[in-house]
């Protein structure tokens, strides 16, 4: 073998390397700027539509989504809650701006207010495992990890493969014994 035509082409292996990993940079960053840009047009549409006329719950609810994307939880907050004022939807399809509402709510560290909005999702929808997840989490928050467990298990009864809630069960189970 001779090893000295492989020191000739080296450098060549070098920026072929060099110019595929750009190529695969610039694609990673135009889809970003696709998708950021996306979100911006978005989000300045809803907010013109929200400021000039009377909004529908699925476009409040819309915005709020994205300003819970950008962490503008007191915004979102106060969208969903108009939301839920909207009377042509009937009272159980509210089902995700609740879990939305609990989301903002447990972000801002209001953990009883989070998890009222939970459990509302959930009566309106008990087959919600976002919520019931949602719910898990706010639960362990707040210290009261037996409530969580029991959360968790419900998850794992409409669905055994659910992976979070399995390791939560775990490791609740664990703390718990671990307590006793």
């Amino acid at each position: 073998m001779d090893f000295s035509s492989l020191g000739s082409s080296l450098p060549l292996v070098y920026l072929i390397a060099f110019v595929a990993l750009l190529g695969v940079s610039a694609v990673i960053v135009l889809r970003q700027v696709l998708k950021n840009r996306s979100i911006e047009s978005s989000l300045g549409k809803l907010e013109k539509r929200v400021k000039e006329t009377d909004c529908t719950s699925p476009e409040y609810y819309a915005l709020a989504s994205i300003y819970l994307d950008k962490k503008l939880f007191v915004q979102a907050v106060s969208l969903l809650q108009k939301a839920l004022k909207d009377k042509s939807i009937p009272a159980n399809g509210f089902a995700p701006v609740h879990n939305a509402l609990g989301y903002a709510y447990e972000c801002q560290e209001q953990l009883d207010l989070a998890i009222r909005n939970y459990k509302e999702a959930i009566s309106q929808d008990p087959s919600y495992v976002t919520a019931m997840n949602n719910l898990g989490h706010a639960y362990e928050q707040k210290k009261l990890a037996a409530q969580a467990l029991e959360i968790y298990e419900q998850i794992l009864e409409l669905e055994p493969k659910n992976e979070t809630a399995s390791r939560q069960v775990v490791s609740l189970r664990r703390r718990l014994v671990s307590k006793d």
